[in-house]
């Protein structure tokens, strides 16, 4: 009888539960295991393969990130080929190719089609040998490509074994899907580029395949990848024995442990196929990730196989794209728009064009700098594309097609909106309107003012407060709080209950906390976190009117910018008497006494705590809170004097320095219980 080494088979059994647990949570979006279990699994797991090394296994769940960064890819040759797909950019070019496959391939029987959503990333093909991974390789020309099978590892909705579960085990599997980066990842890795003052990546399929290509799989590990797989191939085996359709293979795939988008629908007729690319035409918009088109593959695989392939393409199978993601157009006009801190933002008006689903008409140009950039003129012809697909930009001028009358624009002398000189200070991109009263600074400041984490004003969106401005309604923040339903009642479309509702809800803000008031009166470089800080050491605002600015640089996690700031606004007359008016008011201007609570609840007493990612039920409000009822200071930078980092979903560059610092790190249900113990 062999005797299974106890160590051995306790590595065994932590990586079938870590498997099992990273499937339910990356794949099936259903969590079996609470975050603090997994990493203690985890860890024992690590110790275990660190004490007997040749327990190691190349499936485990700690071989995920390479020790060692790789010094060069290597080429290999596809199994079977990566074929492109055929494209088709509207309904009449889908008709045209299913009556192109037709003529090939004559039939009367019922043809049912696979629509499925076609992610803008990067083709991976997948090796499995005896179910576990054994290479991960890029697409390349279809042909060849670039071995990169550490990269693969690090992303987690790939599995490292296969569930074979109720499926007779397969020697050789090739699995074929996409690879790519969620938009809110995607704005993130180009945030902490633009920080660091490296180039940023054009579009997340960019950012996906350079991150792919990465020598160093910790950076790719970081930048949290994320994979559909879409098809699979059995070398040497006939698929069909297997399943028999592409809509059986995708139920397979998921079977064995991938993720598969969860948007693919079998279509009885073509018409099915229209009604679902229009549905996604504007539907994609809403989706966390891009896509720019639906691939459309006939559901047999007896079909597949009969038709076979072109030179270069598929016949059973077309990419139904959508307009295009970066779209040519005219600038008519360059406007510029005056924000609350004054700053004046230059502002492309074009000849209207879609894009990614929405018209288009305008687009920002950020500041002058960019504009000598670009040496964008009004009748030029630009690209224009949506950053994140959300943001429309100018890409770049097309300067062959400028009419010879053009002229280099230049940015105003005088605020376009008060008429007041402007300024631009030494070392800064942006010009400013420096005059307290311009109506686009008055406007925005106010809109600031009842934002949700500010006073959470309800019913006062922009439209209303362009009219209390325009109106001459109201001059400060200080003025809402003398409106009255009269004066409300004589706005467009204002009955006598919405007049009663917004001048009880402006009554109602007077009950927000000093902190919060503080934030709302828009100090530069001043945000939520950076307010509470403030008003944690200075409790009531004569405290900090005459706080020196070197006491206020003083406060862990405010730097002397945002020092100087605050100690700059406290000494301008207009603000002083806007404080007040909102002390005369009502508004809270102290921190409660009854803040200060029981020595016995201060179990986070100086301890300082940063939150990141996306909590599982708190709002990271919620969160801070708590910390701070219990003693503890929250900031926003990581750095050696923080003590905890709270990491939630899609956590980000925080979380990679709090490792570098070696750091503490917990999840919402470690935080809470640590909250709950005596």
């Amino acid at each position: 009888m062999i005797q299974i080494h106890p160590e051995a088979q306790r590595t065994e059994e932590l990586r079938q539960l870590l498997q099992q647990a990273s499937y339910a949570y990356y794949v099936l979006d259903a969590p079996i295991m609470e975050d603090a279990v997994y990493d203690q699994l985890y860890r024992e797991l690590q110790e275990l393969e660190t004490q007997h090394p040749e327990l190691v296994t190349p499936d485990s769940p700690t071989q995920r990130v390479g020790e060692r960064p790789a010094t060069h890819f290597t080429s290999v040759r596809h199994n079977i080929p990566l074929y492109s797909l055929e494209n088709a950019f509207n309904i009449d070019e889908l008709q045209a190719w299913d009556q192109r496959w037709r003529r090939q391939l004559p039939t009367t029987d019922a043809v049912k089609y696979v629509s499925e959503l076609k992610i803008d990333g990067s083709a991976l093909a997948l090796t499995y040998q005896d179910g576990v991974l054994v290479r991960g390789a890029t697409r390349g020309d279809g042909v060849t490509g670039e071995e990169i099978t550490q990269n693969v590892r690090t992303i987690r909705s790939i599995p490292l074994r296969l569930n074979f579960d109720g499926i007779e085990p397969i020697e050789r599997i090739e699995v074929r899907g996409e690879a790519f980066l969620p938009l809110e990842v995607f704005k993130q890795i180009n945030e902490e580029r633009q920080k660091a003052g490296e180039q940023l990546f054009a579009n997340p399929r960019n950012a996906a395949a350079g991150t792919l290509r990465q020598l160093d799989s910790r950076i790719v590990a970081r930048r949290r990848l994320d994979f559909f797989a879409y098809t699979l191939h059995i070398p040497g085996m006939d698929d069909a024995s297997i399943a028999n359709t592409q809509w059986e293979a995708l139920e397979l795939l998921q079977k064995m442990g991938f993720r598969v988008n969860p948007n693919h629908q079998l279509c009885e007729s073509l018409a099915e196929v229209a009604e679902y690319y229009k549905y996604w035409d504007t539907e994609r918009l809403n989706l966390p990730y891009m896509t720019d088109g639906v691939v459309v593959k006939l559901n047999a695989f007896k079909l597949q196989e009969q038709l076979g392939f072109t030179q270069k393409f598929p016949r059973w199978a077309v990419a139904l794209k959508y307009p295009a993601e970066e779209a040519p157009t005219r600038v008519e006009n360059i406007a510029v728009n005056v924000g609350r801190t004054g700053a004046l933002t230059p502002l492309a008006e074009m000849r209207p064009v879609q894009l990614a689903g929405t018209t288009v008409s305008r687009a920002t140009l950020h500041n002058s700098d960019r504009i000598a950039q670009l040496d964008i003129r009004i009748g030029d012809t630009v690209i224009v594309r949506k950053a994140g697909e959300i943001i429309p930009e100018v890409v770049r001028v097309i300067k062959e097609l400028r009419p010879a009358d053009t002229v280099p624009f230049v940015m105003p002398s005088h605020c376009p909106v008060c008429g007041q000189e402007v300024v631009r200070e030494s070392g800064e991109a942006v010009t400013r309107c420096v005059n307290a009263s311009c109506a686009a600074i008055l406007k925005g400041s106010i809109e600031h003012w009842v934002s949700r984490d500010a006073l959470d004003i309800k019913g006062v969106g922009e439209k209303l407060v362009h009219q209390l401005v325009d109106k001459g309604l109201v001059h400060s923040v200080a003025d809402l709080y003398d409106l009255t339903e009269a004066q409300l009642l004589s706005l467009e479309r204002m009955g006598e209950k919405s007049a009663q509702k917004l001048v009880d809800a402006i009554a109602q803000s007077k009950n927000q906390p000093w902190h919060r008031v503080l934030y709302g009166l828009g100090i530069r470089h001043v945000g939520s976190v950076n307010a509470q800080l403030i008003t944690e050491k200075y409790p009531a605002v004569e405290k900090l009117e005459t706080a020196k600015q070197s006491d206020i640089e003083g406060i862990y996690g405010i730097g002397a910018e945002i020092a100087q700031s605050v100690y700059q606004w406290f000494h301008i007359d207009a603000n002083q008497a806007l404080i007040e008016r909102l002390r005369n008011r009502g508004l809270q201007l102290a921190a409660e006494e009854t803040a200060t609570v029981n020595e016995s609840n201060q179990k986070f007493a100086g301890k300082t705590f940063v939150v990141t990612g996306t909590l599982p039920t708190l709002k990271r409000d919620e969160a801070k809170a708590l910390i701070h009822k219990a003693g503890g200071k929250v900031t926003d930078s990581v750095s050696q004097k923080t003590d905890y980092l709270v990491v939630g979903e899609d956590a980000g560059s925080k979380l990679a320095k709090a490792q570098s610092l070696g750091i503490t790190q917990l999840t919402e249900a470690q935080l809470l219980q640590m909250l709950a113990d005596e």
